[in-house]
């Protein structure tokens, strides 16, 4: 086969272009990093990206916006997880898998997650302003909880709590892979901790293999009148059987 045929059957490869809205997170990112969050201006943001003032208003509402570009799009996306989830599925294993989808946008580009952390540090606008973020995805988990609990006397407490839970175990696994510097495989890391969340709250979760074994219930048959050390000693021999 000759070499023009080659690149005739070859695929095409796209190569995804970079949008105004990426030109200016990308834009000001490197100003966030030369001269400091406080010190850079909407102004300059727009001038290194070459674009106006208009376009940067039409993508982002203020400057800490640029700095989460992707929570916006997660929390919609995680809201409409959970709205769509089965309503025989286990709640808390819902709560968990939306925490999942939001942490994609995070692994997805690891040197933009540890740039915006070490950014954040530094800032404490920055910092409140992630944590309102925080709070937006804790709330939309909480509401999907507080339907599915809403016949329970404690449903509403219960969901809070999960809530609570789903988003501290996320949260503490990805800012140990944040502070290593993107080191190591986060999603793993951030299953183990809201698997922890499930084994604790769930109460669909089925027991394994080894918990199903320490469940086993023990029936010992005692005459009236026994005395106790002899009930006693027939337990512990129908313990160690």
């Amino acid at each position: 086969m000759s070499e023009a045929q080659k690149q005739q059957q070859a695929p095409a490869v796209a190569t995804a272009r970079p949008t105004m809205r990426d030109a200016l997170v990308e834009a000001a990112f490197r100003l966030f990093m030369e001269r400091g969050f406080e010190q850079t201006t909407v102004d300059d943001i727009v001038a290194l990206a070459g674009v106006g003032r208009r376009s940067f208003f039409r993508h982002f509402p203020s400057k800490e916006d640029v700095v989460f570009p992707d929570h916006e799009g997660s929390l919609a996306a995680m809201t409409a997880q959970l709205r769509e989830a089965d309503d025989d599925g286990d709640p808390v294993e819902q709560a968990c898998a939306g925490a999942r989808l939001v942490l994609q946008a995070y692994a997805a580009n690891p040197a933009f997650s540890v740039q915006r952390y070490l950014l954040t540090r530094k800032v404490p606008n920055l910092r409140a302003y992630e944590l309102s973020v925080v709070w937006r995805y804790e709330r939309a988990i909480a509401d999907h909880l507080r339907a599915r609990y809403a016949a329970r006397g404690d449903g509403a407490l219960r969901a809070d709590v999960i809530a609570a839970a789903v988003v501290a175990a996320h949260n503490h696994a990805l800012r140990v892979w944040l502070r290593s510097g993107g080191e190591g495989d986060v999603e793993e890391s951030v299953d183990r901790a809201l698997d922890f969340v499930i084994d604790t709250y769930s109460e669909q979760r089925r027991p394994g293999p080894a918990e199903a074994a320490d469940e086993e219930v023990v029936v010992v048959i005692a005459k009236r009148g026994a005395p106790m050390w002899r009930v006693v000693q027939g337990v512990e021999s129908a313990l160690e059987g």
